[in-house]
């Protein structure tokens, strides 16, 4: 599986930004898929993750609200629209894929990723 995530910039303190990830391979319906963020000098951090038939979505408390993921299967497309973004939101957004089952929250769930696409939120 290989994921190209994209759509990341520039914004600033309370705009709306959607980031996108295209997966290949042709049985991206039978994965859920997660988003994480890492920012400079900190740990990578769970953001938000999504079942396989979208059943279920799962956020961290810091994006709650205002983050919303969401999945195309036709296109073998994840999103992640973000509005009311705060400069804490900037950092480095990667796209995985959980093939097993496990808690969306722990990256060591996940098998693969995507190589990332930066998202920079100005004050």
């Amino acid at each position: 599986v290989q994921l190209q995530a994209s759509g990341g910039g520039l914004v600033q303190a309370g705009d709306s930004l959607r980031v996108s990830c295209a997966a290949s391979g042709r049985t991206f319906s039978t994965y859920s898929m997660g988003w994480f963020r890492q920012a400079p000098g900190k740990e990578r951090e769970f953001v938000a993750g999504i079942s396989r038939s979208v059943g279920i979505r799962d956020y961290s408390d810091s994006v709650k609200g205002r983050f919303t993921i969401s999945r195309d299967n036709a296109k073998n497309t994840v999103y992640l629209q973000m509005n009311s973004l705060k400069p804490e939101d900037t950092g480095v957004y990667f796209c995985a894929v959980k093939i097993g089952s496990g808690t969306y929250t722990r990256s060591q769930n996940y098998d693969y990723w995507g190589q990332g696409t930066l998202v920079t939120v100005s004050s």
